[in-house]
Order: C-alpha cells, then sequence, then structure tokens
C-alpha cells in the first residue's frame, strides 16, 4: 500500500503513529493523522493553517477534550483505527482520480479534513478554520501535484537502491567514522544486544568530546550526560525493530543508508559522523531520534546547524547540485534529472568539470536552450521539494564510486560529469550531442585535466 506514497506522506504517518504511541493509544487514530499533518505541515498547506493560526498544540486541546483515550501500556507495533485506514482509502482514491501514481501530503490533508465520517473537519472549524474557502484551494493544488511530477527519467526503472550490506565498508573508510564504530561495538559487549542500534552510533559520536560536531551538537543541548541519561531511562529496545534482524537494527540500518546518501548529496566521498546524524534526522524513527525528540531538538534547526560548516567548505558537487536545484525551480520544475546536473556543472565554472565543457565550447546559455527544448518548461505551481530522478540518483551513485576509485576524500566537478558520460541516453548526454560534443571528447578532456 504505501509504496504509492511519497516519502513526506509517509514521515507524517509514522508521525501520526509515534503521537499515538505517546498516547498510549491501543490505535493509531483519525486524530493522530490531522495532528500529524498539523505537525509536519509544509508548503502552500502549511500557509494555510497559519492563516487561521491553527498549531499543533491548540489542535492538540481541541481534540484531546473531546476524546478519551484508555490508557494503556505503551505499544510500539499498535494497529491502524478504522477512520485512519478509511482516510488512507480515499487518499489512494485521489490520485486514481487524478492520474497522479503517488500519494502526496497535500492528497492526506484534503482526504482527512473531508471526511465525513469523523470529526476532523469539526475540530479545525472549531480552531476557526474556513473549510469553505480552503478545501477547493488545497483541491486545486492536488490537481497540480497530478502533473508536476513528469519527467522524462522518471521513468527509469533501473535505479539500484543502496544495499548497505554491500557498501558497508565505505563507512569505515574514514578515520573518524570508523572510531566511531569501534567505539559502538565496545558498547554492546558491556550490554545485552548484539545488533548495533542508532543509540550506540550516536552515544559513540557523543563521546569524541574535542569534534566540532559534538560542539555543534552541544549548542542545541544534545550533550554525551544527556543523551546517556535519557538513554538509561529506556527498557525496551522496540523502537529500533520494524523489520528483520541484521548486523545493524532496521532503524540503524536505514539510517545508515541514509548517511550514504547524504555524504553523496553533500559531495563527499567518505561517510563522517556529521552523515550519521543527519541520517538518523533523516529516518525521523528509532532510539537515538526519540531521545532527541524529548530534548527539544527541532530537526531543521540541527541540521542546518551541521551542514552550515560543510557549506563554508564550498565543496563542488554541493554547489552543482545547489544550482541544478535552482536551473529546475527556474522554469517552474520540482524535478532534478541529468540535465539539470550538467547546468550545475557549467554553473558552477572552477571546477574540472566546467573547465573541460567551456573547451568544448559549451556555455550554459546555450546548454539551457537545448535542455529547454527536450524537457519543457514546468508547471506555474512547483514546492520546495525538489526530488532527483532515479537516473541521476544513479548518476550520483557512480560519480561517489569514481571519486573513491581515485582515492579522493569529495567528489568533484570532474566525477560527476564523468559518470554522465556513463549514462549514454541521459537527457545530459542528448543536449551535450545536440550541443556538438561527445563521450570520447568529454572524457579525453577529464583525462587531460586530471592527469599530469
Amino acid at each position: 500500500m504505501f509504496e504509492k506514497f511519497t516519502e513526506k506522506a509517509v514521515n507524517v504517518i509514522i508521525e501520526a503513529q509515534n503521537i499515538a504511541i505517546y498516547d498510549h493509544s491501543d490505535k493509531v487514530l483519525a486524530e493522530h493523522l490531522l495532528l500529524a499533518l498539523v505537525k509536519d505541515a509544509k508548503g502552500f498547506c502549511a500557509k494555510i493553517f497559519n492563516n487561521y493560526d491553527i498549531t499543533y498544540e491548540k489542535l492538540a486541546q481541541e481534540i484531546y477534550m473531546s476524546i478519551h483515550i484508555e490508557d494503556t501500556e505503551m505499544n510500539f507495533a499498535i494497529p491502524f483505527g478504522e477512520d485512519f485506514k478509511r482516510i488512507l482509502t480515499t487518499a489512494l482514491d485521489l490520485i486514481n482520480e487524478s492520474g497522479n501514481p503517488t500519494v502526496h501530503y497535500e492528497h492526506l490533508v484534503l482526504a482527512a479534513i473531508t471526511d465525513k465520517k469523523s470529526n476532523l473537519a469539526q475540530y479545525l472549524e472549531n480552531l476557526g478554520f474556513d473549510m469553505e474557502k480552503s478545501v477547493p484551494l488545497i483541491e486545486k493544488l492536488v490537481q497540480r501535484k497530478a502533473k508536476k511530477d513528469f519527467h522524462p527519467e522518471l521513468d527509469d526503472n533501473k535505479e539500484q537502491e543502496i544495499n548497505l550490506t554491500k557498501e558497508t565498508d565505505s563507512l569505515f573508510d574514514n578515520e573518524q567514522s570508523s572510531k566511531v564504530f569501534e567505539r559502538a561495538v565496545s558498547k554492546l559487549s558491556t550490554s545485552n544486544y548484539e545488533i548495533l542500534g542508532t543509540e550506540q552510533i550516536i552515544s559513540s559520536i557523543l563521546e569524541d568530546k574535542d569534534s566540532e560536531l559534538t560542539k555543534i551538537l552541544a549548542n542545541f543541548g544534545i550533550t554525551n550526560e544527556k543523551f546517556e541519561e535519557k538513554l538509561s531511562q529506556i527498557s525496551s529496545r522496540n523502537a529500533e525493530y520494524e523489520g528483520r534482524q541484521i548486523v545493524f537494527t532496521p532503524n540503524a540500518f536505514s539510517a545508515m543508508s541514509l548517511a550514504l546518501q547524504t555524504a553523496k548529496e553533500l559531495g563527499s566521498s567518505e561517510v563522517l559522523p556529521e552523515h550519521m546524524i543527519l541520517g538518523v534526522l533523516k529516518t525521523k524513527k528509532g532510539i537515538a531520534y526519540n531521545i532527541f525528540k524529548e530534548l527539544n531538538i527541532n530537526d531543521d534547526d540541527l541540521a542546518h546547524g551541521i551542514i552550515k560548516p560543510i557549506e563554508k567548505q564550498m565543496p563542488e558537487t554541493l554547489t552543482i547540485l545547489r544550482l541544478a536545484k535552482q536551473e529546475a525551480r527556474a522554469i517552474g520544475r520540482g524535478v532534478v534529472g541529468t540535465e539539470m546536473f550538467l547546468l550545475g556543472i557549467i554553473g558552477e565554472a572552477t571546477g574540472v568539470g566546467a573547465i573541460v565543457l567551456n573547451e568544448l565550447e559549451i556555455n550554459i546559455r546555450d546548454a539551457r536552450i537545448e535542455v529547454k527544448k527536450i524537457i519543457g518548461g514546468g508547471n506555474e505551481y512547483f514546492d520546495s521539494e525538489v526530488v532527483f530522478t532515479k537516473r541521476a540518483k544513479r548518476v550520483l551513485e557512480t560519480a561517489w564510486e569514481h571519486a573513491k576509485q581515485q582515492n579522493k576524500t569529495k567528489i568533484e566537478s570532474s566525477d560527476l560529469l564523468w559518470a554522465i558520460t556513463t549514462e549514454p541516453t541521459s537527457l545530459a548526454m542528448q543536449a551535450l550531442e545536440a550541443l556538438g560534443t561527445d563521450v570520447v571528447e568529454i572524457r579525453e578532456g577529464i583525462k587531460k585535466h586530471t592527469e599530469g
């Protein structure tokens, strides 16, 4: 069922489950979903809720005055209630009607507030929410969402999922990360656990009191002492298990997979402790994440605090990916394919990739014209969530592997351009060929500037 839900939509459902767990509820209710939708409000819907001053705290007060939840023992595997399941089904019906292949956050909002069998609309109206004005706006938003995601590379089904079992060695390539895992594994010997969880990983990162990352975390109130105090209060590891047992707990596996992906997107060919923290924040679940929430940590603020020092180093690939997203937004698109990577490489201007293309007489103006010929303009609406096509992700993966083979600590523009040449049918290569160059010329240019 959830394979049709976007990451944002799934995160809302996970948040609803978390709210139900902390309510000690015996099931996830429609009310928990509405609370999660307001708590995780994004884009245009967030503006609508803000316009009526609908906050999570106000809504929670309104709901809990109206419903009574039996206080049961905390259960980490509670079922969905009937109202909750009906709303999810309605969201799926909405995408079938509009021709959209995926359920977005906005579909969940529309399904929830228009549900006639629950009291969700009434809770909002009691707080001054104008249903008559808001529903048509969200319906238009959903209709535009149906058109937004088209991209020639989105249907490319060759994407290879990150296989952490295969790539685990990458986590130990960097000395800092290797030491983190050594300390984490040693913690297992003093506990009753045999499988590494997020809590051991974060605890081990915090032990290095002299690192810049630990100082950043301390500024947000995350210290070794506070983390260990919260950890000592946890008697169950249920928050770590949502699937099969492996070397890592399933949530640690997910967090480390995201750490790998984050490292690539931030232009690093090594997985650093910073990326591990960001991976845990992206999972939004597990013991370590729950402790962060108990310490009142704002996910976005902490992530920004960690990424800011990385940005100051101006890694080429981070700059290129940011420019690629800007190029996509400039023509009204929320999707970044290999063609946007190409524009980002040219726009970055100082890297080997840009130099090679400049020598081949390829400039940003002509490249933009060719890209627009291939993909056309976008719709008038797009939100701040820009996604990569499957092929773009694969190119980034290839660039990562190429950088590692060259013993680099960072992915450079030359690695990204070389990776593009491994995808001869990609939109980037179509644009390059239209501009009068080919794989051989590009690779020769890269070789000239990187060897010698």
